[in-house]
């Protein structure tokens, strides 16, 4: 189905009638074939645990013939940068074109409400724009041979080549853009890629495959496929296997590495992220930055603001100002336009959730709102008074939860936004460079966002953090270059 029959596909979407409602040719896709039998996995809308699609679930044969496939394109199919670059530019378009459908699926199958599901679709296509842009970054440079006495007679260079195979496994909680930042910037350095979506939420990858075949990507030259634990540590332990790309977190990336040895990783594995506000800073606008970080995406998001330190000063202030605006927020159906916060991805994490709040609240903190839950929902929850050793302070909550907690020294502040196994990124709100440039200075942490929140990305930049968070960087740019590598050329001028 194109692009002229979407609001058609939309409608009987709606009412779960799966696959082909959705304009998705299959429910797994190896060795340049979709997989339209043995479709026995139920992907289900999290808000009412309805019906949208069935997909097929890979075991360790299936896993072997998707890497064997991609491996076989490598070597027969040529496909020159300027294709890769026409290719990727085109899937761009067609991403834009048919961003309303693209949108449904995505909030659909995940926890995002439709408003939410949009803006990731118009990311998604700017992530590919950007990995259509970066193949400069492959051109190399010229070696310094002339430099030493050895290199007398001699010139060169190197150029960056592909690694090969890359194993990408993706999360349910950018469903599609993740998918985009691991794809795009492979398939433009030359790889293959066998893809692995997080069970709960594959269709937003079945769906962008799909573009990229139309758009020009050779058949072969990826995999998609939903599949059990022991094919997944198949896939990352396989030689042919050249890299291993994951985002999730760090209980799973932890046996990841151990299954895939001694080969080049890239992980991003969340964050515990904390933002600090300034005796001088600005309170309005901390607070409403505070609520849009923290409950966006239903607090299921990397750089979701968790820990707020704030002057003793200003705590008052502050938290009146984040209570009022979560008092606003409409927590609801994710169709539903004027909704703010829709369910967690399964009433399984809304139940752990409410699990560590009523624990924090048992040690001593104080609800300051929220800390309803009804099945898969979770009420955006503000809390005060919070012990230092609480898990909704020392771990990542992946949900609707901010803790508000007063200081009265920056020095001390900055320690306690250290004090965690994560360092993804923080943010600051105040009216010095000095005290800014401090806490750049002083965090250890991969971005230091001044007067934002932690919430705050483009997809060009890069993107990592530190200690538990993860291991090199994402964004575009960042991405080419870690999924290739320079050869050197050198010429020996005899005689």
């Amino acid at each position: 189905m194109g692009a002229g029959n979407v609001d058609e596909a939309i409608s009987v979407m709606d009412r779960g009638a799966g696959l082909d409602a959705l304009a998705i040719p299959g429910g797994g896709y190896v060795d340049g074939e979709w997989i339209t039998d043995d479709l026995s996995l139920a992907v289900t809308d999290p808000e009412d645990d309805a019906l949208i699609a069935r997909v097929h679930v890979g075991d360790t044969a299936t896993m072997e013939r998707a890497i064997a496939g991609v491996q076989r394109s490598l070597r027969d199919d040529a496909w020159e940068l300027w294709e890769r670059r026409e290719a990727l530019e085109r899937a761009a378009a067609l991403i834009r074109q048919e961003s309303t459908r693209l949108a449904r699926i995505i909030s659909a199958e995940s926890s995002k409400t439709i408003t939410e599901a949009t803006r990731e679709a118009a990311r998604t296509a700017e992530t590919i724009r950007l990995s259509a842009a970066s193949g400069h970054l492959l051109e190399g440079e010229t070696l310094a041979l002339a430099d030493t006495p050895r290199g007398a007679g001699r010139f060169g260079w190197n150029r960056r080549a592909p690694l090969g195979v890359i194993a990408a496994i993706t999360p349910f909680n950018d469903p599609m853009n993740l998918v985009a930042h691991k794809v795009g910037p492979a398939l433009i350095a030359g790889n293959a890629v066998v893809l692995k979506p997080a069970k709960t939420t594959p269709l937003s990858a079945l769906a962008l495959l799909d573009i990229l075949l139309r758009a020009g990507v050779p058949k072969g030259r990826m995999a998609v496929l939903v599949s059990e634990r022991d094919a997944g540590t198949a896939l990352v332990s396989d030689p042919r296997v050249a890299a291993v790309s994951f985002t999730g977190g760090p209980v799973t990336g932890d046996a990841l590495v151990r299954a895939a040895g001694a080969r080049k990783i890239l992980m991003e594995l969340g964050g515990n992220n904390a933002v600090v506000v300034c005796e001088d800073g600005d309170v309005a606008a901390a607070a409403a930055g505070i609520v849009d970080g923290a409950f966006g995406v239903a607090g299921q998001n990397c750089l979701s603001v968790q820990r707020v330190y704030v002057h003793e000063s200003r705590y008052r202030e502050l938290v009146d100002l984040v209570v009022d605006g979560t008092s606003k927020l409409v927590v609801g159906s994710k169709r539903d336009s004027a909704t703010d916060v829709g369910p967690l991805i399964s009433e399984r994490e809304a139940r752990r959730i409410e699990g560590w709040v009523d624990e924090a609240v048992a040690e001593g903190a104080t609800l300051a709102i929220g800390g309803g839950r009804r099945g898969a929902f979770y009420d955006p929850t503000v809390l005060l008074d919070v012990a230092d050793d609480a898990k909704v302070l020392r771990d990542e909550v992946f949900g609707p939860v901010v803790s508000i907690v007063a200081y009265r020294d920056l020095d001390d502040a900055l320690a306690r936004v250290d004090d965690t196994d994560f360092g993804l990124q923080a943010g600051i709100f105040t009216a010095s460079m000095a005290t800014a440039m401090h806490a750049a200075e002083r965090l250890h942490v991969g971005s230091v966002l001044v007067n934002e929140t932690s919430d705050f990305r483009i997809d060009s930049m890069p993107f990592g953090g530190s200690k538990r968070s993860g291991v090199g960087r994402e964004g575009v740019a960042s991405a080419v270059l870690e999924m290739s590598e320079p050869k050197n050329v050198i010429v020996s001028l005899l005689g």
